[in-house]
């Protein structure tokens, strides 16, 4: 084994030939440069500083130049923190970081919506929502998410228009438990909905979000649900909506292009209004409603009696006969006093009726 001298190369222990041995750097001075590069906090970087001067003496280290820097730094960043405060700046800094942190809050994906969230959407005329922002409701806004599903049971992407009959199909009864006054619900805010693209439906997004668009922004919640409704408003509600349902869907073809789906369907709303019928008679009212819940129980009666004739007509002259006289059984106004008896919306929406 090749001898070596202590002190020259390869020594153990010892520093290389000609050097002097390694002085190690003093960390509070590190720590105080890099407190005062980051201004985080001033008075820690100018505490570090001026603590390690006297060990990097007594204990012969390196870093006098980095104390001395984070010294200084540090002396500058509380100099600047004290005039920012007594001048204000960092006040207007603080309410623009917080303007800009609750700006990105109520940004946010249309599938990150949830029920009861109203939203603006400025990202219309655009194929997808980009630019959809979560908004006080009592504000204008275009719309109000009433819920949420998943489409189930389909493994690949089946395309925009399935998606659209299952959304079509699926929204309409979450809208109707969430809305279940359709009277305050202002004309021209109808279901809407947003839906997986092709591309998110490849990352497993399964979601359809439900809600209630405008034409133009409107103000206000159009929420009635059973979280905010009594016993008895919800009840009439669950009585009378389904005839207002099933008038919506008179067919398109008049009884003398198609005589047997128009009988059918006035068959379906012979049921909805016998059903309304026994709602309001077997329901014991609170005593200020009663008056008004026993005149909705006659015309109702009345109702029942002219489109019982209507969908037993024999042919399509028999019920043309019929049909004046069944609309005007059910007048757009139909249970208008007994919903202001029990505190709710008291007048139909301008333009908007029972009969198609």
């Amino acid at each position: 084994m090749p001898y070596t001298a202590y002190g020259q190369p390869g020594a153990p222990g010892a520093a290389p030939y000609g050097q002097p041995p390694h002085r190690s750097t003093n960390g509070l001075a590190v720590g105080s440069l890099v407190s005062g590069i980051v201004c985080c906090l001033p008075p820690l970087g100018l505490i570090l500083g001026l603590v390690a001067l006297p060990q990097i003496r007594k204990r012969d280290q390196n870093g006098k130049g980095l104390a001395i820097a984070g010294i200084a730094l540090s002396a500058l960043s509380c100099l600047l923190l004290v005039a920012g405060l007594v001048s204000g700046g960092f006040r207007s800094a603080y309410d623009g970081f917080k303007e800009g942190v609750d700006e990105a809050s109520r940004s946010r994906s249309a599938f990150a919506l949830r029920p009861g969230q109203c939203f603006t959407d400025h990202s219309k005329g655009e194929e997808f929502a980009t630019d959809v922002r979560v908004v006080d409701c009592a504000r204008p806004h275009d719309g109000e998410v009433s819920g949420t599903f998943k489409v189930t049971g389909v493994a690949a992407w089946p395309g925009d228009d399935a998606i659209e009959d299952i959304a079509d199909k699926r929204c309409e009864p979450i809208n109707a438990a969430y809305a279940m006054d359709t009277w305050a619900i202002p004309r021209n805010v109808g279901l809407s909905y947003y839906q997986p693209s092709r591309e998110s439906w490849r990352l497993g997004d399964r979601e359809v979000t439900c809600a209630f668009t405008g034409e133009k922004p409107f103000s206000g919640s159009v929420r009635s649900d059973s979280t905010r409704l009594t016993l008895d408003q919800e009840h009439l509600l669950l009585s009378l909506n389904p005839i207002e349902t099933v008038g919506y869907r008179e067919p398109e073809d008049d009884p003398d292009e198609d005589f047997e789906a128009n009988r059918q369907w006035a068959g379906e709303l012979l049921t909805a209004i016998d059903s309304a019928r026994a709602g309001v008679r077997d329901h014991d009212w609170p005593g200020t409603s009663k008056a008004a819940l026993a005149a909705l129980g006659e015309e109702l009666d009345t109702a029942s009696r002219r489109w019982r004739a209507l969908s037993a007509a024999a042919d399509a002259d028999a019920y043309w006969a019929a049909y004046e006289a069944a609309w005007d059984a059910l007048p757009e106004d139909l249970g208008a006093e007994a919903r202001t008896a029990l505190g709710l919306t008291g007048t139909p929406p301008a333009g908007e009726g029972t009969q198609a």
